[in-house]
């Protein structure tokens, strides 16, 4: 790819965003970033990726974390703080790189939002089809599924809105906001992908 492209993808829980954006990085050639951000930089580090995992778009809690400066440098206590910073700054020196990628969630709309390349999209779902899908990934009841959504959705509105500047899931803070439901996850991966390459050709 000539142009860098980033592409980074808010999603609503049981929207599929998550296979959307890993069939979209599949269908552009280029890689994928959600997870594995942190079993990279564990595989650098020498550090147990489950332990960072726990702490993962999680936001900061403020009672029980303190920021201390020590001969000018800043140190945070709070766990969720520290991985954030770490994934943001490898998404950082990805985009400094000057690689394209696609990327789920991580705030990547904020972090990376002085970069010409970036496309940033949110994806929704029709409410019973999130709550189906949760039903059959997570092997849950229609209640489980429901109260799993609500939470997994407040955490990632928390998370995202602590380290941004725009606020999580509103149109005006996204290039553009997709409801998989109405062309499907192929559908969806097929429109953005068509998206993408109009945006890098313009």
């Amino acid at each position: 790819m000539e142009k860098q492209l980033i592409i980074s993808i808010g999603r609503e829980y049981g929207s599929a965003g998550h296979e959307i954006g890993r069939k979209l990085a599949a269908k552009l050639e280029i890689p994928f970033y959600d997870r594995n951000l942190l079993d990279e930089f564990a595989d650098q580090s020498d550090v147990d990726a489950d332990v960072l995992a726990k702490y993962e778009e999680k936001p900061r809690r403020f009672f029980f974390s303190r920021t201390v400066s020590v001969r000018g440098q800043k140190f945070n206590n709070s766990p969720a703080q520290n991985v954030a910073d770490i994934q943001f700054a490898l998404l950082k020196g990805k985009a400094y790189d000057d690689d394209s990628f696609v990327v789920c969630g991580r705030c990547a709309d904020e972090v990376l939002k002085e970069f010409p390349g970036l496309v940033t999209v949110f994806i929704t779902a029709d409410y019973d089809a999130k709550v189906k899908r949760v039903m059959e990934k997570r092997n849950m009841s229609e209640k489980e599924a429901k109260k799993a959504i609500e939470k997994h959705d407040k955490t990632r509105r928390a998370y995202h809105d602590y380290f941004a500047k725009t606020k999580w899931g509103l149109a005006d803070s996204y290039d553009l906001c997709v409801n998989s439901t109405v062309l499907g996850i192929d559908g969806t991966v097929d429109m953005l992908a068509d998206f993408a390459k109009r945006f890098i050709e313009k």
